[in-house]
């Protein structure tokens, strides 16, 4: 907790208090239904809260802005950045049901006013948004396909709508289809 609070100062009281509640909703539930790998559920801010929030280093989100996480999974990146950015809308998006309850119930746990979920692959998602965040859930080229039509025309932000992707790894071959001449 101390790292993000490094990396972020400037957060309100009510949001500290999301984060430190966060962990403990997330190993109450890990015990049920695992979410975390259970050898990162120790290091739940290290390894997942604020790898999910280099996003905001990149892109600080205007309130009013849409933001869909696809393949969610325990709700990374899309929670953490949900409580950083409280006048943001975020759909997070997971094919796996018991994976969006444990998603609705730390979304309850925290308060979060912000966040709509659905238990659904994203090619049956509708609707815009201005950037589609996630963490590695499939090759670049097949996620592009998957989201492109869902990303709003109009842009809000400096940074075009698009993708926002969290994945490791050498990447220079799925990204060498979209080098430009």
């Amino acid at each position: 907790m101390e790292r993000i609070l490094t990396y972020f100062p400037d957060m309100e009281p009510e949001q500290i208090d999301q984060f430190m509640h966060l962990e403990n909703l997330y190993q109450d539930w890990n015990v049920k239904i695992n979410v975390v790998s259970r050898k990162d559920i120790d290091e739940i801010y290290m390894r997942h809260v604020l790898h999910s929030l280099g996003i905001a280093k990149v892109q600080q989100f205007k309130p009013g802005s849409s933001i869909l996480d696809v393949g969610t999974g325990g709700g990374f990146p899309g929670v953490p950045l949900a409580i950083l950015f409280p006048e943001v809308e975020f759909h997070l998006v997971d094919s796996i049901g018991k994976k969006i309850k444990v998603v609705d119930e730390v979304v309850a746990g925290l308060g979060l006013k912000n966040v709509k979920t659905t238990n659904d692959r994203v090619e049956n998602v509708n609707g815009n948004y201005d950037f589609i965040v996630s963490r590695a859930v499939a090759q670049m080229e097949t996620f592009v396909r998957w989201v492109r039509p869902r990303i709003a025309k109009k842009n809000k932000h400096e940074l075009k709508n698009g993708v926002l992707y969290l994945k490791g790894g050498d990447l220079a071959e799925e990204l060498a289809i979209y080098k430009t001449a």
